[in-house]
């Protein structure tokens, strides 16, 4: 058995809970690594804390200006050398199918080290980001690892209904970001993929604190229920607006965005249920794209819904903010959510999806201080690169 496929068995059989000890004995037995460690992103993507045991009094790392937060950020392997001790750190990405979650930081000797067991390692850490996943199920290690403060009881079941913070395929690259990280109330965002399409949906939820969270969580799983089923993207849209009303009788609603793109054409249906603001980049240019706007789910009995159509060419950018971006007031109280929010969208255009939420939530926090608790943002970043023919 050669040594990545022995340190492959010992990660896939080890306890949900030991798998930083699994890899620490499997790197240092077959690659002679003289230490190992496992940072873990926070849910505001700002600090990479380190997984360790209760009560975790391990320093948090800055995600910026930080060697593993550059190899986090940049989602490839960044090496630094000690010429001094004659080893050297490797930083590696975990991440799952685009979805950033962390950073593998192996310590070795430099004479071992070329772009063979770059790419070894590389896989390693590929393996232990799908055996988190698969462990958290299990586990609560490394879900409290990511908290470096407590969430809202809001926050939580928030953040446990999110399919996860980013992902990349082939056809596409998607990034989304809820802030205040610890604090959301509800925003929330959902996607799924077939082969074929690719079905994106964002809301805007109306409310505070732990009303607001079971209200989304409501009509996020009506969606789903209805997506499963098999329904058209209007009879979702129908099946969550009579969830929603038949439980709140119209004292409480969603503003939702239901989005489906087919993979091979870039063809988008759209039913837009009051919802938060779609903006396209294209060639560099930022523009609003106004919809139809339809009654929010939940508002009124039995509402129907209509579709709309939208065409996605290769290299466009879709970005989608809730009302807690659009009404960020500037230090003067002045409503300058708009052209903020146009500035931005352009200064972070070359910035990869998954790392676009979070700066431009950070950019539009800057002209008017920190986010505070009572703002609850959310932005969702999507590329579409369309599918290339075989």
């Amino acid at each position: 058995m050669d040594r990545f496929t022995a340190t492959e068995r010992a990660l896939r059989q080890a306890a949900p809970h030991a798998l930083l000890q699994a890899v620490q004995d499997a790197l240092t037995a077959h690659y002679g690594a003289a230490s190992v460690d496992l940072l873990m992103a926070d849910y505001a993507m700002t600090l990479l804390q380190p997984v360790s045991k209760p009560p975790y009094t391990a320093e948090p790392i800055p995600v910026h200006n930080s060697s593993p937060g550059r190899a986090f950020g940049a989602q490839q392997p960044f090496a630094v050398a000690d010429d001094r001790t004659g080893r050297l750190t490797v930083h590696l990405p975990v991440s799952v199918r685009g979805d950033r979650i962390g950073v593998l930081s192996v310590v070795l000797p430099q004479q071992t080290y070329d772009a063979a067991l770059e790419r070894e390692l590389r896989d390693i850490a590929e393996v232990l980001g799908h055996e988190i996943v698969v462990g958290e199920r299990d586990t609560d290690v490394y879900l409290r690892t990511r908290r470096t403060n407590r969430l809202t009881l809001a926050a939580e079941m928030q953040w446990q209904l999110l399919p996860g913070r980013s992902c990349s395929r082939p056809e596409y690259d998607l990034g989304a970001q809820l802030e205040p990280a610890y604090a959301v109330c509800g925003d929330n965002f959902d996607w799924s993929t077939s082969d074929d399409h690719l079905t994106l949906v964002v809301a805007n939820g109306m409310g505070e604190g732990i009303e607001a969270a079971l209200l989304t969580n409501l009509a996020v799983n009506a969606l789903r229920n209805a997506r499963r089923a098999g329904l058209s993207l209007p009879d979702q849209a129908c099946l969550a607006d009579q969830a929603v009303y038949g439980h709140y009788q119209g004292d409480a609603y969603l503003s939702t965005l239901l989005l489906r793109f087919d993979l091979d054409t870039g063809r988008t249906q759209i039913v837009d249920a009051g919802s938060p603001r779609m903006w396209r980049l294209r060639q560099g240019r930022a523009e609003q794209i106004q919809l139809d706007a339809q009654m929010p789910l939940g508002m009124f009995e039995d509402t129907p819904y209509t579709s709309e159509f939208l065409d996605m060419q290769p290299g466009d950018r879709l970005v989608f903010v809730s009302d807690g971006v659009n009404k960020m007031p500037s230090p003067a109280g002045e409503r300058q959510g708009m052209k903020a929010l146009v500035r931005a969208l352009t200064n972070t255009r070359l910035l990869p999806a998954s790392q676009v939420p979070h700066a431009l939530l950070r950019e539009l926090a800057g002209h008017r201080g920190p986010i505070e608790a009572d703002d609850d943002a959310m932005v969702v970043c999507l590329d579409w690169h369309g599918r290339q023919a075989d």
